[in-house]
């Protein structure tokens, strides 16, 4: 069987590097953010049919579980603690495979308990079963993806374009670095009145460093509007200092609920009764939230597709996201001589999910390099990354990889 033929190009990129431009903003949404929790709870589904699937037919069958949304509920916050008065709703949208060889699966069953799993091992006043309800409007597949499934080598279930690069740049790794510190068992333990919605935007300019936080409070840590603002700042000198050991920026300001305003009690503070503003506040949905690497680069290119929650064996949408950024990594660390790379892959419907329509890299390089000294070194990495394309599929199927 003969190697196959793919469609690589690689090309220089004239442009500044986004570390050396003046200007750059980066978004992070946490773990506790609707958007956040839309993501990773629809992933978790996806993971659950995988294993479904496999344990009842030894294969992962046909579903994209990626369209859902956080409905936010009511509730009565006050200092001291308050309470839920009506429970958010998540919607479960899409298609996926409620028969196979005459057996039903009980799609309904799988989908809710990996969404009450999810919410039990990451935010700890959330009770999934009084303060969510569930409603599953998930349909059978059409027939001509569910199609795909069953050819001898599976393909692309759609005609989508991704685009990764590397390497993340110093603001990039602090605003991700920042909310997941946030949001670590120690500065719970230290900070217990801090909920799991936690939202980073970092502003450099030139050197200088600004993150504006919004980071909801739990309601029953805070006695009244004084306690409030003593724990605000004693949080934000925390998180200063966490970026000044870390990071080396010439001048670093952080923010943390600006719109607070002492004086008008619960009118002027940023409370929760359950450490989300999904509680009563903000809905959520797939798609709206970090990308596979964790953060939202106003700089850099991105693609419109959401990764979670789309099956991990033939929709390019999740593939391509992950492997364009693990490729870009890839180049970036075993080939000398570049500052910055990005990858674009496209894929063709019903083509092998291997054999994209093309596979991109643009490099910006280092003064002295030139591109006919690592062109063939690029497409090396391309092939390589290409070939193992099936370790990642198993290792998405799986869970192993973060898609937000």
């Amino acid at each position: 069987m003969g190697k196959t033929t793919r469609n690589l190009f690689v090309d220089e990129l004239k442009q500044t590097p986004v570390e050396e431009q003046k200007l750059e903003i980066v978004e992070r949404k946490g773990k506790g953010h609707p958007d956040y929790i839309c993501d990773a709870i629809m992933d978790r589904v996806s993971v659950a049919l995988c294993s479904e699937y496999l344990k009842r037919f030894g294969t992962i069958l046909h579903h994209n579980v990626d369209k859902s949304l956080l409905v936010a509920g009511e509730a009565e916050i006050r200092f001291g603690g308050g309470r839920v008065l009506k429970p958010m709703l998540l919607v479960f949208g899409d298609r996926a495979t409620f028969e196979f060889q005459g057996e039903v699966i009980p799609l309904e069953e799988i989908v809710v308990k990996a969404a009450k799993d999810w919410f039990r091992e990451n935010m700890r006043f959330v009770d999934p079963e009084e303060h969510v309800k569930y409603q599953v409007e998930l349909k059978p597949g059409s027939p001509s993806l569910v199609d795909i499934f069953k050819r001898e080598k599976i393909g692309a279930n759609d005609t989508s374009a991704a685009v990764g690069y590397a390497p993340m740049s110093k603001t990039e790794m602090v605003v991700l670095e920042v909310e997941k510190f946030i949001n670590s068992p120690e500065f719970k333990k230290e900070f217990p009145e801090t909920g799991e919605d936690v939202k980073v935007m970092g502003l450099r300019l030139c050197d200088r460093l600004e993150l504006t936080i919004a980071l909801a409070f739990v309601d029953r840590f805070v006695e009244n509007e004084a306690a409030y603002f003593r724990a605000k700042e004693a949080v934000l000198e925390r998180v200063e200092e966490f970026v000044k050991d870390k990071f080396d920026f010439s001048e670093v300001k952080v923010n943390i609920n600006v719109l607070d305003r002492p004086g008008r009690g619960l009118e002027g503070v940023y409370l929760t009764v359950l450490g989300t503003s999904a509680d009563s506040g903000d809905s959520g949905q797939v798609g709206r939230g970090n990308r596979v690497n964790g953060v939202i680069p106003l700089n850099r290119p991105m693609c419109s597709e959401a990764a979670a929650g789309k099956n991990p064996v033939s929709h390019v949408g999740k593939i391509y996201n992950v492997l364009t950024h693990q490729m870009a990594r890839s180049i970036y660390e075993q080939v000398p001589g570049l500052r910055e790379v990005y990858v674009w892959l496209l894929s063709q419907i019903g083509k092998p999910v291997d054999e994209p329509l093309v596979a991109a890299s643009q490099v910006i390089l280092e003064p002295g390099t030139k591109l006919k000294e690592v062109e063939g070194q690029i497409k090396d990495v391309m092939e390589a990354e290409l070939d193992s394309i099936k370790d990642l599929i198993w290792k998405l199927a799986r869970g192993e990889i973060p898609i937000c």
